[in-house]
């Protein structure tokens, strides 16, 4: 058998090693892929703590895919009653404390358990993701996978990933340093064939209650004035507007603009509303707030009140809202500095 020469015996193991490489850093990646994957298109019951602000709450899940439509069911097992059912872009929040339903529209894609980070092209120019450890918790097998922001406008996740089933058995959000700032961990998890509609119905009575109804004015795209087209002059690095909607808010009948912006991670929701006169007349004030992982930032632009929400650190939120300015009106201060 002919011996391979030096130098290309070198170029072999160099390919070789190339290719190791990739694939190692594409394995956590594809980790991810199949845990989305298994949350949205299995069917599971699972009960878990839900940790932030130094608060524990147990809640039990249900999902259900059937014949392509998409049924869940989240109910809070510590007294409060309060559920959430969604029944493909459907969601009521029965909420027994203030005897209330409220019945709203969301994307069919989104999940009442909570968005879970995918690996693409253009969010690897913003988080590193690698396998950290494999470990086994409550007697799985799983993969410790952990996605790192590599600036300060995102969180981190660490995440354990059942090798089995791909589904995550525990999950943790992360600031820039590594502190968990919200962990869930299932303490128990089934994954059936067969959901019966009745798991998917509320146990609360609703007897007395108001039902009040979160409607949306104008499709996908129409903001709520011809004259008025609100955006985002500048943002984060890896930001971008992926909706925008009308709709008025439970309790009000004024329009409320509705933006939403991600990173393909993280997601920040602002909302625009037109202050009243008497409000408007006022020196703007600024305020923020941290409500466990989320945080909160307003403003007054142009007589109109501009709020970002999301699970993002201070800085984002006040990043974009101080961006957000109606098209053709003048240009903001510099967005990196609070009003």
């Amino acid at each position: 058998m002919p011996r391979l020469r030096s130098s290309a015996r070198s170029s072999w193991l160099g390919c070789a090693l190339a290719v190791a490489t990739v694939a190692a850093a594409e394995e956590p990646g594809k980790w991810l892929e199949r845990m989305n994957e298994a949350l949205t298109t299995r069917n599971y019951d699972g009960t878990f703590s839900h940790w932030q602000g130094g608060k524990v709450e147990m809640l039990r899940i249900i999902h259900r895919v059937q014949d392509g439509a998409v049924a869940e069911r989240l109910v809070s097992l510590d007294g409060s009653g309060r559920e959430f059912v969604r029944t493909g872009s459907d969601l009521a929040c029965y909420l027994p404390d203030k005897r209330t339903v409220l019945v709203e529209r969301r994307p069919a894609e989104e999940s009442l358990f909570g968005g879970f980070p995918a690996m693409n092209e253009e969010t690897a120019r913003f988080y590193d993701v690698k396998e950290v450890a494999r470990t086994r918790l409550n007697r799985r097998d799983t993969h410790v996978i952990a996605v790192s922001p590599k600036d300060e406008f995102r969180y981190g996740y660490r995440l354990w990933i059942d090798d089995s089933t791909a589904m995550p058995l525990k999950t943790q959000l992360c600031d820039g340093r590594g502190h968990v700032i919200e962990q869930i961990v299932f303490a128990n998890l089934t994954l059936s064939s067969h959901i019966p509609d009745s798991d998917l119905k509320p146990e609360v009575s609703t007897e007395g209650f108001q039902w009040l109804r979160n409607e949306s004015l104008a499709p996908k795209g129409s903001p709520t004035s011809a004259s008025l087209v609100w955006n985002a002059l500048k943002l984060p690095p890896g930001f971008k507007m992926t909706a925008r909607s009308a709709q008025t808010m439970p309790g009000s009948t004024a329009p409320v603009d509705h933006l939403v912006f991600t990173d393909g991670f993280a997601s920040v929701s602002v909302f625009v509303e037109a202050q009243p006169q008497a409000a408007a007349d006022q020196p703007p004030v600024s305020e923020s707030a941290r409500v466990g992982s989320s945080s909160a930032f307003s403003t007054v632009i142009d007589g109109h009140k501009v709020t970002a929400v999301g699970e993002v650190p201070p800085a984002t939120v006040r990043y974009i809202a101080n961006s957000v300015k109606a098209q053709g009106s003048e240009p903001l201060l510099d967005p990196r500095h609070p009003r």
